[in-house]
């Protein structure tokens, strides 16, 4: 059994319990209880807060456990980070009033900033020698400016519409941050096992995200430049029809070049064309 602590709320949450979902671990959403069991596979999920994940897999309380980037810096634990998972991307920022001129870092000179993250800031102010007041406050950081209790936030920016709703404007972006797959020193060989298993499944997950599996019958005339437009993980698969004179081809496309790329097969002749969506795709 390995036990992973995951957020107990907020979009971390959802996020990681949607990869476990697809990768078919089945485990409870429920939050009412601390600790859930995988029904179909040898997992514990532990639900904290997400500022106490990194010292809970530091400590072995939890074997290993989904973070964001931003609190396991902030918060200097020593675990392993083992995979980054690419979701619930974010970044730290520095923010000031709307109408505030601004012309450089050295506007922060002597300033007082609120944030829920003083390491990091204070680890950066002190690389740009800048000399300024950090206000730690948790919670709605971002009303600190308004009700003046700070001339300016450090804080968690991902749409930027929490900013402009507190006539903020972001200024300074000091790191960008995604979910961690971090783990305990000295796993055990059993949890090293059980691990990478969950690894596999979401690499998987992971290879399959905006992608598409098109089929198509092709004129055999135009194979070659069919072929010459298709990217593919090695080639296109083709295959012969009754009619001599056509084929079908098989390819994975990725969502960002669909439409430009369909345009090109219609024009080279490309008929009945059936687009499929991929959840799982192992290389």
């Amino acid at each position: 059994m390995i036990r992973i602590a995951v957020q107990s709320k907020g979009r971390l949450f959802e996020d990681t319990m949607n990869l476990l979902s697809e990768a078919d671990i089945k485990v409870s959403g429920s939050k009412r209880t601390l600790l859930v069991q995988s029904s179909n596979f040898p997992l514990e999920v532990l639900y904290l807060r997400d500022d106490d994940i990194p010292q809970s897999v530091a400590q072995g309380v939890a074997d290993i456990g989904v973070v964001g980037e931003n609190e396991f810096v902030e918060r200097g634990a020593e675990a392993e980070v083992i995979s980054r998972l690419g979701f619930s991307k974010c970044r730290l920022s520095l923010a000031i009033p709307q109408k505030t001129d601004y012309q450089g870092l050295e506007w922060f000179q002597g300033k007082k900033i609120a944030t829920s993250y003083p390491g990091i800031l204070g680890k950066f102010l002190k690389e740009k020698g800048i000399e300024a007041e950090i206000h730690i406050i948790t919670g709605s950081v971002e009303i600190s400016p308004g009700i003046g209790l700070a001339d300016a936030i450090f804080d968690i920016v991902s749409s930027g519409s929490t900013l402009v709703s507190n006539n903020l404007r972001e200024v300074e972006v000091v790191m960008q941050s995604e979910a961690l797959l971090i783990g305990t020193p000295g796993l055990s060989d059993d949890k090293k096992e059980l691990l990478q298993q969950m690894l596999f499944r979401f690499e998987a997950v992971r290879q399959a995200e905006d992608k598409k599996y098109v089929r198509m019958n092709a004129p055999k005339a135009r194979l070659n430049d069919i072929v010459s437009v298709l990217p593919a993980l090695n080639s296109p698969t083709v295959i012969p029809l009754a009619d001599e004179e056509w084929c079908s081809v098989h390819t994975v496309l990725d969502e960002k070049r669909f439409w430009e790329i369909i345009g090109k097969l219609k024009e080279m002749g490309a008929q009945g064309i059936l687009v499929t969506p991929i959840e799982k795709m192992i290389l």
